[in-house]
């Protein structure tokens, strides 16, 4: 399910953290709590709770990434991260299938 955030300013703009849970390689050496860069009014609330890689609190804790088999997304924007998510791209570029 895709969700909207309730009793919070929405869009969520800015930075926040990312609490690791079922993270597979994609989050090699990025340090537990990391901030990265939200922009986003919705948030996607899987039926699998063992697929969420990453949680971060905004009103609630919400699935900041999500991953199954050779499928990974995240919320956030790596690319706007700074040095975690420079980390978090190259670890995405050598995960193998």
């Amino acid at each position: 399910r895709v969700e909207r955030f309730k009793g919070v300013k929405v869009p969520h703009i800015g930075w926040n953290q990312i609490k690791k849970k079922n993270t597979g390689k994609l989050f090699d050496g990025i340090a537990e709590n990391s901030f990265v860069y939200f922009c986003h009014s919705y948030f996607c609330q899987p039926q699998e709770a063992s697929i969420v890689a990453a949680e971060t609190a905004y009103g609630a804790d919400f699935s900041s990434a999500i991953w199954k088999d050779n499928i990974w997304a995240v919320q956030f924007h790596p690319e706007k991260s700074q040095q975690v998510g420079l980390q978090i791209l190259q670890n995405f570029s050598t995960i193998k299938s």
